[in-house]
């Protein structure tokens, strides 16, 4: 195991939840504010490539407009983002170790269009891609199975459904991992040349016939936790035990907040923002 710390006395402090829970033991920003007072640096410096997504908003939200409002979750504050946005404007080496390497790429292509603004989903996507390729290779391999297992159950969910509506398949593929490209090279098989490469692949058909929205993406967080249980059997006190024990309480958050009827309201407002720019037939 390459992080060797253990936590004994604040493992055996957190309070235990399951799927089912109905209450959260606290939120997963307060949670993450423990895990910054507790966690030894190395430790704390492998989770903050999961928290990029709270930075990959913010970057968003900043490129379209400077004054917006950002996440505290993420770890660059607004003046780190508007510099590093003017360092790239103005082809200033870029030499903070703690910018994602991506996030330059990212800015000089958002740059160098002249409306950026009239990409909408395509801009979230290519950053998606940037993340997911950067969380892939990340050195432990609870975190880099966790970043592939997420990459995977979206390029499957998107590949069924952009075939099901006549979209192209391999225009919204996210990452390059080898499921990434297979997909995108076999969009017209009828498994998209991977059932036989991706052990899950039937389990993840099954959960996309699932006509309710609502109970679908709850069986895809249900798979999602049961994965997290079975990689992380013999961990108990480590970094892995506590990344664990953070993805359960996002995913407990989530549908905490969540009811049935306030479920299928945000889901529909997703798929009709999805069909706004996509020309969803209705009856998606």
């Amino acid at each position: 195991m390459l992080f060797k710390n253990q936590y004994y006395y604040f493992v055996a402090g957190l309070p235990d939840f399951s799927f089912d829970s109905m209450k959260l033991p606290f939120s997963v920003e307060e949670f993450i504010t423990m895990l910054r007072e507790e966690l030894k640096p190395a430790d704390l410096k492998l989770l903050r490539k999961y928290f990029l997504k709270h930075d990959n908003d913010n970057l968003l939200n900043l490129l379209g407009d400077k004054d917006a409002n950002i996440s505290i979750a993420g770890k660059l504050s607004r003046e780190e983002i508007m510099d590093l946005i003017t360092y790239v404007k103005e082809d200033i080496p870029i030499k903070d170790k703690h910018i994602p390497p991506y996030f330059e790429d990212f800015i000089r292509r958002w740059l160098s269009e002249e409306n950026p603004h009239e990409g909408g989903r395509i801009w979230e996507d290519l950053l998606t891609s940037f993340y997911m390729d950067y969380g892939v290779e990340a050195k432990n391999s609870l975190l880099s199975g966790w970043f592939e297992l997420n990459l995977n159950i979206g390029n499957v969910m998107t590949a069924v459904f952009a075939r099901k509506y006549d979209l192209m398949v391999a225009k919204y593929i996210v990452g390059h991992n080898t499921y990434a490209k297979l997909i995108r090279e076999n969009s017209n098989a009828r498994d998209f040349g991977i059932s036989q490469e991706l052990e899950y692949y039937d389990t993840l058909i099954r959960i996309s016939e699932e006509p309710d929205i609502f109970d679908r993406e709850r069986k895809i967080d249900k798979f999602r936790w049961d994965w997290l249980e079975e990689n992380t059997v013999f961990d108990y006190f480590n970094i892995e035990y506590i990344f664990t024990y953070f993805c359960k309480l996002q995913i407990l958050e989530r549908w905490v907040k969540l009811n049935a009827e306030e479920g299928e309201k945000v889901f529909r407002d997703m798929i009709n923002s999805l069909k706004n720019e996509t020309k969803l037939p209705d009856d998606f």
